[in-house]
C-alpha cells in the first residue's frame, strides 16, 4: 500500500493464502533473476565459438532489451486476459526456454534471436510477477514488495555465481543451461499452486476496474501521475545501471585501480542495494513511500557526488555502495505506486511504467557514453548524480492516492 500503516493492522497475522502466495511470488521473483544471470560468464565462450566481434556479440545481446521495449506493452492485456498469476508462471517459463536457446545458437541469428524472445518475455514477467506481489502487499495490509526485490537482486549474484562455477569447472555450456531451465521450470510448476485464485481486481477499491475486470475511463490526472512516474523509473534504471556499466571504468581510468579493485563498485553497489531492499519495507511503512523515495534520491545522488569528488579508491567503491543504497527502493516502490494509479488497472500500469524505465535502461548508458567522449568520464557521470537529484524532486509521485 506504500504508506504509514496503522498498528493495528500491523500487528494483525495474514491470512495462509496471503503467507502462501508471498512465498511463491517470492520465488518468482528469484527464478526470474537467477534465469539470465546464469548465461553471463558464458558470453566470452559463446563469442569466441561463433566467432563474434564485440560489435556482433553486444547486437545480440541488445535484442533482449529491444524485444522488451518492442513487446512489454503488451504486459498489460496478457496479465487481464489470464491474470496476473498465470500470466507469471507462464511468461516465465517462455523465458526459461530461451535459456538453451542460448547454448544451441549455431550463429549470430539464432543467438539474437534467443535473445530477442528471453527479452521479450522477462518484460511481461516482470510486470505480471510484480502485479501478483502488489495482490499479496493488499492482502497483508503493509508493504512487502521491496523483500520480492532483495530476493531477485540475491538470485541476480547467486547465478552469476553458478554461472561462473560451471564454467569454471568445464561443464558443457548446454548441460548446464539446460539443467538450470529443467528445475527452475519444475519450481515454477509447484509454485503455480499457491498463488492467490481470484479475479485480478479483487483488492481493489478504486474504481480502475469494473466487477468484470473492464478497463475504465482513465483520468488525465492518472495519465499525468504514470508519466511522473515512468520519467521517475528512467532515472532510477539508469541509477542502477551505472555500477555495471562504468563503475569498473571509472576504476580504471580515472583512478588507476588494478582490475580486482575495479570490480568492487559492482559489488558494493549490489550488496548495499540488497541490504536497503531488505530493510525498505519497514522504512516505507514507518515513513512513507514518498519520504522514502525523497532519502534515496538525496543517498544516490550525494554517493554518487562523493566517488567523484573524492579522487581515491576507497572513496569511490564506498560513493557506488551509498548510491546502491539510494537507489535500493526506488524501482520497487515506483513500480508499486504505478500499480495503484487511481483509474488504472494495475497490469496496465506496471506495463506502461515498466516500458519507460526499460527505454530508460537502454538510452542512460550510451548517454553517459557520449558525454564522456566530449568530456571525459567523471564530468559524464554526474549526470548520474542529477538523475538522483530529479528522483528526489520526482518523489512526490509514489504518495498513494485514492
Amino acid at each position: 500500500m506504500n504508506r504509514p500503516t496503522d498498528p493495528t493492522t500491523a500487528t494483525a497475522a495474514p491470512p495462509s493464502e496471503a503467507r502462501r502466495a508471498r512465498v511463491a511470488v517470492s520465488t518468482l521473483f528469484f527464478v526470474n533473476g537467477f534465469t539470465y544471470t546464469n548465461a553471463v560468464p558464458w558470453l566470452p565462450v559463446i563469442k569466441a565459438e561463433l566467432g563474434l566481434s564485440n560489435t556482433e556479440l553486444g547486437m545480440a545481446i541488445a535484442s533482449g532489451p529491444a524485444g522488451a521495449i518492442l513487446t512489454g506493452m503488451l504486459a498489460g492485456p496478457v496479465i487481464h486476459r489470464f491474470g496476473s498469476g498465470r500470466a507469471a508462471v507462464g511468461t516465465s517459463l517462455i523465458t526459461l526456454g530461451a535459456l538453451p536457446l542460448i547454448a544451441l545458437a549455431q550463429n549470430w541469428w539464432l543467438l539474437a534471436t534467443a535473445f530477442l524472445v528471453l527479452g521479450s518475455a522477462d518484460a511481461w514477467t516482470d510486470s505480471a510477477q510484480n502485479a501478483h506481489g502488489l495482490r499479496v502487499q493488499r492482502r497483508y495490509g503493509r508493504t512487502i514488495i521491496n523483500t520480492f526485490h532483495a530476493v531477485w537482486s540475491m538470485a541476480a549474484v547467486a547465478g552469476g555465481v553458478v554461472g561462473a562455477t560451471m564454467a569454471g569447472v568445464g561443464v558443457p555450456l548446454l548441460a548446464h543451461l539446460g539443467g538450470v531451465t529443467l528445475v527452475l521450470v519444475c519450481v515454477n510448476l509447484l509454485v503455480s499452486r499457491m498463488l492467490l485464485p481470484g479475479a485480478e481486481h479483487s483488492e481493489r477499491e478504486d474504481g480502475a476496474e469494473g466487477a468484470d475486470g473492464r478497463r475504465a475511463r482513465v483520468p488525465v490526472r492518472g495519465l499525468l501521475l504514470l508519466l511522473s512516474l515512468g520519467v521517475l523509473l528512467v532515472f532510477a534504471a539508469g541509477i542502477e545501471d551505472s555500477a555495471a556499466s562504468w563503475g569498473a571504468v571509472y576504476m580504471t581510468a580515472e583512478l588507476s585501480a588494478p582490475l580486482f579493485l575495479a570490480a568492487m563498485p559492482f559489488v558494493a553497489c549490489q550488496a548495499m542495494m540488497t541490504v536497503g531492499r531488505l530493510v525498505g519495507d519497514r522504512v516505507t511503512d514507518r515513513f512513507g513511500a514518498a519520504a522514502v523515495g525523497a532519502g534515496c534520491g538525496l543517498l544516490a545522488a550525494g554517493g554518487m557526488a562523493l566517488a567523484l569528488l573524492v579522487p581515491y579508491q576507497v572513496a569511490a567503491v564506498a560513493g557506488f555502495g551509498i548510491m546502491g543504497l539510494g537507489v535500493s527502493t526506488l524501482f520497487p516502490l515506483t513500480l508499486a505506486a504505478a500499480g495503484d494509479v487511481p483509474g488504472v488497472r494495475t497490469g496496465d500500469g506496471l506495463a506502461v511504467v515498466g516500458w519507460l524505465g526499460r527505454a530508460g535502461l537502454l538510452a542512460f548508458p550510451p548517454l553517459v557514453g557520449m558525454l564522456a567522449d566530449a568530456t571525459d568520464l567523471s564530468v559524464a557521470l554526474w549526470a548520474v548524480a542529477a538523475a538522483g537529484a530529479a528522483a528526489f524532486l520526482l518523489s512526490p509521485a509514489l504518495r498513494p492516492r485514492r
